[in-house]
């Protein structure tokens, strides 16, 4: 009997993830079963030296195609990602977070859509989809300001969530990807011809139950600057220079008027 080839990759970006290996994994591949589709589970950990590598062998040995690479020498997100899809050998990738944020039920629709499409992103923005109750204020306004930020780049509604897929071809091709970013996804889409046909699949984001969130200032700090040379890349310098000077123009007009109607 000939092997089945790999047709699809999921890469997960870990560092201390080692709790929500063991749940993801059995999640993932019980939603993957009834596609017939031969699938590779990748786990990209930056050395977190915290049991990750021993949970992902023993359910290697239980028989899930699941393997784990081990950095030790980079560090960061998008790099992670970019990393895994590399070194996968299915035709059609999704990124998806080690968190649980992100539904595994949720992954065979958007290998489904990469059969059609260039590129498929999981929203948190269409139209029935609620928030978790219980994700922070704090965490909903960043988001929400993080995404409006990026809207002059991509037609995408939800370029922030990470949790999408591309056609292997598309990285293969890829030639000026800056993978220091925290947003991956949001890099894709502006600088490879991918983010010229984009599905959507609908998904509620989950709260985290177990580990801690990796968003720091210093993450917010890199998005910003992303977003710079991301504007440029897309705009051009002159043009990006004349929307800063726009946004100062409003700033102070809006502050004009907040001012006066106090006096």
């Amino acid at each position: 009997m000939v092997a089945q080839s790999t047709l699809n990759s999921v890469i997960v970006p870990a560092y201390h993830e080692k709790p929500n290996i063991r749940p993801l994994t059995e999640r993932l591949f019980a939603a993957l079963e009834e596609t017939g589709q031969v699938t590779e589970l990748i786990f990209v950990d930056d050395n977190s030296r915290d049991g990750s590598v021993e949970e992902v062998d023993k359910l290697a040995s239980e028989g899930y195609n699941v393997q784990i690479i081990v950095r030790t020498k980079e560090r960061g997100l998008s790099s992670a990602v970019m990393h895994g899809f590399q070194s996968a050998k299915g035709t059609r990738l999704v990124c998806m977070d080690a968190d649980l944020q992100h539904p595994p039920e949720r992954v065979p629709a958007l290998f489904q859509k990469l059969e059609r499409h260039a590129f498929v992103l999981g929203t948190r923005y269409a139209e029935g989809v609620e928030m978790d109750k219980d994700w922070p204020l704090y965490r909903r306004v960043i988001s929400s300001g993080a995404r409006l930020l990026a809207l002059p780049l991509t037609s995408a509604s939800d370029p922030m969530s990470g949790f999408f897929g591309i056609q292997k071809k598309y990285i293969d091709e890829a030639t000026d990807i800056d993978a220091h970013g925290f947003k991956i996804a949001l890099e894709l889409l502006v600088k490879t011809g991918a983010g010229n046909d984009v599905a959507e699949v609908p998904f509620s984001f989950g709260v985290r139950t177990v580990g801690e969130s990796k968003l720091t200032g210093r993450v917010m700090l890199f998005y910003l600057d992303q977003l710079r040379q991301l504007y440029v890349h897309k705009f051009g310098l002159s043009a990006c220079i004349m929307l800063v000077l726009i946004l100062i123009l409003i700033f102070f007009y809006c502050l004009y008027h907040i001012y006066y109607s106090f006096m």
